[in-house]
């Protein structure tokens, strides 16, 4: 039974920083799911001297070695010359995988793309070795089971590799990993990463099962929850045990969705249930708040639209913004933010409004306003109030527009929540 693995990536592209390596998150995702222990990501480039030591030392200390990348028809693309080489096998010609090569090049039409001698490269595989067939692509995953270790190699691109992994690979881990991980993520407002571990430090600590662990994020505060299982049934079981002692606990009234995937989906997702709108009023985050909530699917039945407020004039034109309290407070303020917030609520004629205004870098700081200095503005049927993030001048100007970007949706789901304790009582 499979229980430690190791990820092996290949392709001198990565180390070069041109490509993003995303398919080892998504190898490690699928291998969790499954109660694999990874212990170590590897990358090498296309190098058969540095790939074979990458290799032994892989399979050194994991049962498992998943590969991507090195599968192509080109002189470079080494990886199952690599592995059979280690396990001392031959090559041959699995005949599916030709017939499927010739039948991809045949349906893409003459002109298009012509099949050459070096393509039938990519149908040959260790001897013994289990061809994964790759509707996708041309280079099948491959297999090889020897002396009680299992290299598993995948296409390179991720559009290939992700539905073999998600398709086939998967198959073979649930018939040979002997338990799954089953997780869930509570997702809270308003109750920092260290007050939550303060909080909840006996079950952080212990060593039973599930584990529980915290995740800060830009504004709020994750905690995963992950059993070991032998069955989902039991995984969920376990999990559902410790999720009802986390939300007897002080942590539990500040957690405001479980697995909600992203603020902006709770966000939209309590206004639908408690039947409220919202609308933007962004200075600083020049329409970063309004993306998010766009990107959201059905986020048009509760979100009205944005003002990007940059200038002064536009504060005072589209939003109301008195220009009495821009001369005496200055744009970047307590007053300012609460107005703005105000004022495209009115303007859109919504439950909530949000708004944003600061020094988001690296230039326009000084000594009474340095950068990082960004107020969050909420307005309400309970009121205005803003406050002001301080954000450490030392990050960078993405950094402190994505960070104000989630506190502000963090504190419009707040206003939500509150606005339905309200109508409670």
């Amino acid at each position: 039974m499979i229980k430690t693995a190791e990820i092996l990536c290949v392709g001198t592209e990565l180390l070069l920083g041109e490509v993003v390596n995303t398919n080892a998150s998504h190898i490690s995702k699928k291998l969790a799911d499954y109660g694999v222990s990874v212990y170590h990501h590897t990358v090498v480039g296309d190098n058969p001297q540095r790939l074979s030591e990458a290799l032994e030392l892989a399979l050194s200390r994991s049962d498992l070695v998943v590969m991507s990348g090195g599968l192509g028809p080109t002189y470079d693309d080494l990886t199952k010359e690599t592995v059979a080489a280690y396990f001392g096998l031959g090559m041959h010609t699995d005949k599916p995988t030709e017939e499927a090569i010739k039948k991809f090049f045949a349906s893409r039409g003459k002109g298009l793309c012509t099949m050459t001698k070096n393509n039938l490269k990519q149908a040959e595989i260790p001897d013994g070795a289990i061809a994964v067939p790759n509707p996708n692509g041309t280079a099948p995953g491959i297999i090889v089971e020897k002396d009680g270790k299992t290299v598993i190699m995948l296409p390179g691109p991720p559009r290939e590799l992700c539905p073999l992994v998600d398709g086939a690979i998967s198959d073979y881990l649930r018939k040979n990993t002997e338990s799954l991980l089953v997780s869930h993520n509570l997702h809270i407002i308003g109750m920092g990463e260290s007050a939550v571990e303060d909080a909840l430090k006996e079950l952080m600590t212990s060593s039973e099962n599930p584990t529980v662990a915290p995740y800060a994020g830009d504004g709020e505060t994750r905690l995963r929850v992950t059993a070991k299982a032998a069955s989902p049934e039991e995984g969920e079981k376990l999990c559902g045990e410790m999720i009802e002692k986390i939300m007897s606990s002080t942590v539990g009234r500040f957690v405001y969705g479980i697995d909600v995937g992203s603020t902006e989906k709770a966000l939209i997702n309590a206004l639908k249930e408690a039947g409220l709108t919202v609308s933007t009023a962004e200075s600083c985050t020049g329409g970063l708040i309004a993306k998010k909530i766009t990107d959201v699917s059905g986020a048009s039945e509760v979100y009205m639209g944005s003002c990007v407020t940059y200038a002064n004039e536009a504060k005072v034109k589209l939003v109301g913004v008195s220009e009495e309290t821009l001369k005496k407070y200055g744009a970047v303020s307590e007053q300012t933010a609460k107005e703005m917030a105000k004022g495209v609520r009115e303007a859109l004629g919504t439950d909530i409004g949000i708004s944003t205004t600061g020094i988001a870098g690296p230039d326009g700081g000084t000594p009474e306003k340095p950068v990082g200095t960004i107020y969050v503005g909420i307005s309400s049927r309970l009121g205005e109030r803003a406050v002001n993030l301080r954000l450490s001048s030392m990050r960078s100007r993405d950094f402190l527009r994505t960070c104000t970007a989630g506190n502000a949706l963090s504190m419009a789901l707040d206003e939500v929540l509150k606005i339905k304790n309200e109508a409670k009582l």
